[in-house]
């Protein structure tokens, strides 16, 4: 009797997990969408900048590099603009993240409303972007000299869940900060920009020179980047050892920043309104 008592027990506490996964994946789902379309209301081209906004860029960087300040780097525009989506879908989650919470004001206000999943929804709005993009990264290849794709498709998936990963992590950590401090956000916009320069965005990272490479390649978004153009450009998959080692390391990260913003969700709704 008592074996069956704790097997309903069991049972319950199942279903009710699942039913909280259920809530939370159909909150982030709505809240991702109210993002986007927020971001681009009254907008002509609507979701349409997410596509303009880094061909633009690569227009400009690819005019400076091949023209003013010649690169020797093999089909440059298929490698530039890998580069800048990569950049532009971990750049944006940061910035728009870092406000996450302070933008929200309402639903923070709101019993029972879990902070938690605004990081989540920013990175993953942003992800959107960077998938809506992929198609026009994909015709590149086909037009220049790359061609489709291969093999390493596979493990684009990997590629992207370890750059999701790490990028959750940082905007945990800035968003809890900045409710309290609030420079946090211009302070983010100076470390972003020594960052772009120290990643191999718009430059190989084999440019690198030798004795620095070590050093270099503690940057995660290094062996992201990477992984991607081996992907795109050579159509193979990516060499695995630094992509595993990004993925457990963000992962771990992840685990101690979601503790840190947890533990300071507690004063939001106190900081917020002071």
């Amino acid at each position: 009797m008592k074996l069956g008592w704790c097997n309903a027990n069991r049972s319950k506490a199942e279903k009710t997990d699942l039913r909280r996964l259920v809530y939370f994946r159909d909150l982030i789902r709505e809240l991702v969408t109210r993002d986007i379309k927020l971001r681009y209301k009254r907008s002509l081209l609507g979701l349409g900048w997410s596509l303009l906004n880094p061909l633009l860029q690569l227009v400009v960087f690819y005019i400076v590099f091949t023209r003013i300040l010649p690169v020797s780097t093999p089909n440059y525009a298929v490698f530039l603009f890998t580069g800048i989506l990569a950049w532009n879908w971990f750049s944006s989650s940061l910035s728009l993240g870092c406000a996450a919470i302070t933008d929200n004001v309402a639903l923070i206000r709101q019993p029972g409303f879990p902070a938690a999943i605004l990081p989540v929804v920013t990175v993953a709005a942003n992800l959107v972007n960077f998938i809506l993009a992929l198609p026009i990264l994909i015709a590149a290849c086909l037009i220049t000299t790359s061609g489709l794709p291969g093999s390493g498709l596979i493990a684009l998936p990997l590629v992207i869940l370890a750059q999701f990963t790490l990028t959750l992590s940082l905007v945990y950590v800035f968003a809890a900060v900045h409710v309290s401090f609030r420079d946090t956000q211009y302070l983010l916009g100076v470390v972003l920009l020594f960052a772009f320069y120290l990643s191999p965005v718009f430059y190989s990272a084999r440019a690198v020179p030798m004795q620095y490479q070590s050093l270099y390649r503690l940057n995660p978004v290094v062996h992201i980047l990477e992984g991607y153009r081996t992907i795109f450009i050579q159509g193979v998959c990516p060499e695995m050892r630094g992509l595993t080692a990004v993925l457990l390391g963000s992962a771990a990260v992840l685990c101690l920043s979601f503790i840190v913003f947890s533990r300071a969700s507690r004063w939001f709704v106190e900081e917020i309104g002071s």
